[in-house]
């Protein structure tokens, strides 16, 4: 059944949320994570903690609120709102996303490099010094 967080005690709304987070917390790996997930979240639930994340890497790509709305259907106030939980509550999840991203770049530079081995790209990967007065391509 259906609560509203109103509906209960503040000490009941913690005891919730410490349950809820020490169960995650059992999971071993990534796999073992999402499946508690999948099985514990409904997928309207898992589709709408999805998009607020979708929205904090866009903010952390320096997306215009513009272009986010266009692009994920959402109202300024959301964006607004997951900004704030981003910048303010959870600064060390910015630095996840952050590194998260330049994890994703760099496995772009190395996909390049891989289609194209002899290309400047994958020279300047291999040979990062023959690059340092000219410093094109930018990776």
């Amino acid at each position: 059944m259906k609560r509203r967080p109103s509906d209960l005690s503040p000490e009941d709304q913690a005891f919730t949320r410490k349950v809820l987070f020490e169960a995650a917390k059992t999971a071993q790996n990534s796999k073992e994570l999402e499946k508690f997930l999948s099985g514990l979240l409904t997928p309207s639930e898992q589709i709408m903690l999805g998009r607020r994340i979708w929205i904090s890497r866009m903010i952390l790509e320096n997306k215009r609120y513009d272009e986010i709305g266009a692009r994920l259907h959402v109202g300024s106030g959301t964006i607004a709102y997951v900004e704030c939980w981003l910048r303010g509550l959870l600064p060390d999840y910015c630095k996840h996303i952050k590194r998260e991203l330049k994890r994703c770049t760099e496995e772009k530079r190395y996909q390049v490099a891989r289609d194209n081995p002899l290309g400047l790209t994958a020279l300047k990967l291999k040979y990062p010094l023959h690059f340092l007065l000219f410093p094109w391509p930018k990776l």
